[in-house]
């Protein structure tokens, strides 16, 4: 995940943070909440596996290659703080609430993770990566987490962010960072061009 190699989490912030509402172009309340302890929910962990997966396969966001089995996620993962957005209401404060009666697949809006960019010193600036899945794509939810991201972030004792690699084919990344005014430096067997976006959290 990192030119470093393996990056520990940086101990930044006490846990947990506490689960906020955001609201999505569709006018639907979406929980965000802090996940540390997703392997206590049945069936969670190997949802996220299996989308994170197939997004990356996609080849539209993400440059890794080869396949990530579920040892190999669950352990990037405890390196990382994960944020999952579920669909549901202003009424619902915790996952089980806000799943309900329906399968992961049907109440998770999408989600990202939080880690250390850099190793040791530097590592008070972070990077995120962000899955929300096809069904969902044109809801806003990837707005409500970008918004959601630039509010814990800080929380989390983070100092700046930097997306190393966004994709300048991957429209609505780059409309979302655009619109939470982070700086863009710019500039297949088919080459696409890419940006890094920068956001500190110590300035407006």
């Amino acid at each position: 995940m990192s030119a470093y190699g393996s990056i520990k989490r940086a101990g930044l912030s006490s846990y947990p943070l506490v689960p906020t509402i955001w609201t999505s172009k569709t006018k639907a309340g979406v929980l965000e909440d802090v996940t540390e302890a997703a392997q206590d929910l049945p069936g969670l962990v190997e949802y996220l596996h299996e989308t994170f997966v197939n997004y990356v396969e996609e080849g539209r966001t993400y440059p890794q290659e080869g396949e990530m089995n579920k040892e190999a996620f669950e352990g990037w993962k405890e390196a990382t703080a994960s944020e999952i957005a579920h669909d549901g209401q202003e009424t619902d404060v915790t996952a089980l609430n806000a799943k309900g009666t329906r399968s992961w697949a049907d109440s998770i809006a999408g989600f990202y993770y939080v880690k250390p960019n850099y190793p040791g010193r530097s590592s008070h600036i972070c990077n995120a990566g962000f899955v929300v899945p096809s069904i969902n794509a044109g809801k806003g939810y990837g707005k409500a987490l970008g918004k959601s991201y630039l509010h814990y972030g800080p929380k989390l004792g983070y100092r700046g962010s930097v997306f190393n690699l966004v994709y300048v084919n991957n429209v609505a990344s780059v409309r979302i960072w655009e619109t939470g005014r982070l700086k863009k430096d710019e500039n297949g067997e088919e080459f696409v061009d890419a940006w890094v976006f920068y956001k500190s959290f110590t300035e407006p």
